[in-house]
């Protein structure tokens, strides 16, 4: 999110000739509350915070859709994907996330993106490259304010290197990342930020499985919430994700909340409901995270 449990929204060219990269202004960043943080601060969908990390705009959608159209044209797009993956633990000195917490992460994330707790697979693989640690109080206790300075000193990789941070959000955050189209304007920026006590077996209620790191490293593969834009179009600009109005709170039994267009995807991943609530990708879902890789990451390495 910044993850989901509530918030907002709420992750270098192709040959010469092909459409640049969309402008960028702050840092980039997409925030997922949740819900009690997105209450109290009075977030928006597609409004950055003034204390928080940078957000999509709603019209974000329209414009990354039409750039993949030209920066796809005549690309073959894989239909395998292997994420190499660097985590770097934060700490205080006094709080570290053991390694076995780490890779227990990187099942979840396996597990999720292959299908097995529902949906498709989307043909998305993360492999650990390396663990480490870093003390810096400052950085563990705030990843947004210290996230230039703490992703400019310790990122490494390119564009389709995962740079996992985990630390310690406040005002019950979960997480943020940065999008695949934003990789050109902020290389050293590019990444994911995850409270460690949403990883599998945390102590944070209801966000405990492992799921911020599946929803937060979605937007860096490229997808936008579902409940991007509401009910008008483009919404999330996937066609097998039925628009919703709003993010979904808890895990309700069932919502819809845009006429004529299907129950809203409360179970998908790139919703807010609790972990337990989460289930799935769609294959429309996984298609885009394909498209972005080639078009944004696979392309900035080459």
């Amino acid at each position: 999110m910044a993850r989901r449990a509530t918030a907002v929204s709420l992750a270098c060219l192709l040959a010469a000739g092909l459409a640049p990269p969309l402008p960028l202004d702050a840092a980039p960043a997409s925030p997922c509350l949740s819900s009690a943080a997105r209450l109290t601060a009075r977030s928006t969908p597609g409004v950055p915070r003034a204390t928080g990390p940078r957000s999509p705009l709603p019209e974000d959608v329209a414009k990354v859709m039409a750039e993949l159209k030209v920066r796809l044209r005549g690309v073959a797009v894989p239909t395998r994907i292997t994420v190499p993956t660097r985590v770097v633990v934060l700490t205080d000195g006094r709080r570290k996330v053991a390694e076995q917490a780490v890779k227990a992460q990187i099942d979840v994330l396996n597990a999720a993106y292959a299908g097995r707790n529902g949906g498709v697979d989307t043909g998305v693989r993360f492999k650990l490259e390396s663990v480490s640690v870093k003390e810096n109080a400052g950085w563990f206790t705030d990843p947004v304010g210290g996230e230039k300075d703490m992703k400019t000193r310790l990122h490494q990789g390119g564009a389709q290197t995962l740079n996992l941070y985990i630390a310690q959000l406040s005002e019950l955050m979960l997480g943020f990342a940065s999008y695949p189209y934003w990789y050109a304007g902020a290389p050293a920026l590019d990444g994911v930020v995850i409270d460690w006590r949403s990883l599998p077996g945390g102590p944070m209620t209801n966000y405990d499985k492992g799921y911020t790191g599946v929803h937060e490293i979605g937007h860096w593969l490229g997808l936008f919430h579902t409940f991007e834009n509401g009910c008008d179009d483009p919404g999330d600009g996937i066609a097998d994700t039925a628009p919703e109005a709003r993010a979904t709170e808890g895990c309700p039994e069932g919502k819809d909340t845009c006429a004529h267009a299907g129950s809203d995807p409360m179970r998908n991943y790139m919703d807010y409901t609790h972990d337990r609530c989460m289930s799935e990708f769609t294959q429309g879902q996984a298609n885009r995270m394909h498209e972005m890789w080639t078009a944004y990451r696979r392309s900035a390495d080459a």
